[in-house]
C-alpha cells in the first residue's frame, strides 16, 4: 500500500544563525511561515530501490537513505510544489515528507520528532538549511525561539487567515551565504535584534515589517528583489512585501485574493498561508 506525506515550504523572513558542534543543535532562531504547497514524497511497493522527482536532483534523497541505513526496495515519488533555491525550504520539505514516508510504508515506529531529527541531520549535513526541518513543525507563522532539530529546538505558532504571492527571480546557494563568515556575522546580528523586537509583540505587522528592515540591512537583495518589494508595500490592500530569507524571492501578504490579481505583475503565484501543517495521506 503506497504511503504518502506532505510537509509545506517555510519561508523566514528574518533569523540569526546559532552555531553549536552538534548538529541536532546546530541551526537558527527567527520567524517565518509555511505555504499551502510543500513536498508530498509518496512511498510504493517496488522490487527495487528507484526515485522519481518532479525537479531538481536526488541529493538529499539520497541523504536521508544513507542516514536510515536502509536497505529494503520501494519507488520514491517526490511533488515538488516550489521553486528549488529559491527560499522555500524544499529540500527541508524533501528530507523531512521523505523520512515520515518512509515510516510510514516501512511501520518502522519512528515519532515524528525522530523523523524531523533525521531532516534536520540532512539538512545540516547538507549545508542547505538551519531551521526549516523545525518550522515545518508548527503551523501559519511560526516564530523559532530556540534553535535545533524538532525536540531539541522550540516554536511558537500563530494562524492568520491571509493570501500570500511570490515571484521568483532565481536561485541563491544558501550554503554560500551561511558558510560566509561575514554574512554569518551579519546576518545574526540584525537577526537577533528584529528576533528580540518580535518576540515582544508577535503580529502580523511586525513580522511583515521587520522581514522587510532585516532583507535591507543585511544588503541580501537585489535590485529586482528590491523594486518589487517597493511596488507591493507602495498598494494600499497589501499588508506587507519582503524576500524571502534565502532566496531571490519576493512574498506579499493581503488579506484578500483580489489585491495581488489587481496588480501588473508577470509570473506571480498565489497561495494561501499553511494553517494545517503536515498531511498524512
Amino acid at each position: 500500500m503506497n504511503k504518502s506525506v506532505f510537509v509545506p515550504g517555510h519561508v523566514t523572513g528574518f533569523f540569526n544563525i546559532e552555531n553549536h558542534e552538534i548538529s541536532l543543535k546546530n541551526g537558527s532562531c527567527g520567524a517565518g511561515f509555511l505555504l499551502s504547497r510543500g513536498v508530498k514524497t509518496t512511498i510504493s511497493p517496488s522490487d527495487k530501490l528507484s526515485i522519481d522527482v518532479n525537479q531538481g536532483d536526488e541529493i538529499v534523497i539520497e541523504e536521508v537513505l544513507k542516514i536510515l541505513e536502509i536497505d529494503d526496495t520501494f519507488k520514491i515519488t517526490q511533488d515538488i510544489q516550489l521553486p528549488i533555491g529559491a527560499g522555500f525550504g524544499t529540500s527541508a520539505a524533501s528530507a523531512f515528507s521523505l523520512t515520515l514516508a518512509i515510516n510510514e510504508f516501512l511501520n518502522l515506529g519512528y515519532s515524528q520528532e525522530l523523523c524531523g531529527q533525521i531532516a534536520h541531520m540532512a539538512e545540516i549535513n547538507l549545508g542547505a538549511g538551519l531551521g526549516d526541518v523545525i518550522a515545518q513543525t508548527g503551523k501559519g507563522i511560526v516564530l523559532r525561539t530556540k534553535p535545533g532539530a524538532p525536540g531539541i529546538g522550540e516554536i511558537e505558532s500563530f494562524r492568520k487567515d491571509v493570501f500570500i504571492a511570490y515571484k521568483t527571480f532565481g536561485t541563491i546557494k544558501t550554503s554560500d551565504i551561511i558558510s560566509d563568515p561575514h554574512h554569518r556575522e551579519v546576518l545574526s546580528q540584525v537577526g537577533l535584534k528584529y528576533l528580540e523586537l518580535f518576540e515582544k509583540e508577535t503580529t502580523l505587522e511586525n513580522f511583515l515589517s521587520f522581514s522587510n528592515s532585516f532583507s535591507i540591512e543585511t544588503e541580501l537583495m537585489s535590485d529586482e528583489v528590491r523594486n518589487l518589494v517597493d511596488y507591493f508595500n507602495s498598494s494600499e490592500d497589501i499588508l506587507g512585501s519582503s524576500m524571502a530569507m534565502l532566496g531571490n524571492t519576493v512574498f506579499a501578504f493581503a488579506y484578500d485574493e483580489d489585491a495581488f490579481k489587481d496588480l501588473d505583475i508577470e509570473d506571480l503565484h498565489i497561495c494561501e498561508l499553511n494553517n494545517i501543517g503536515i498531511v498524512y495521506d
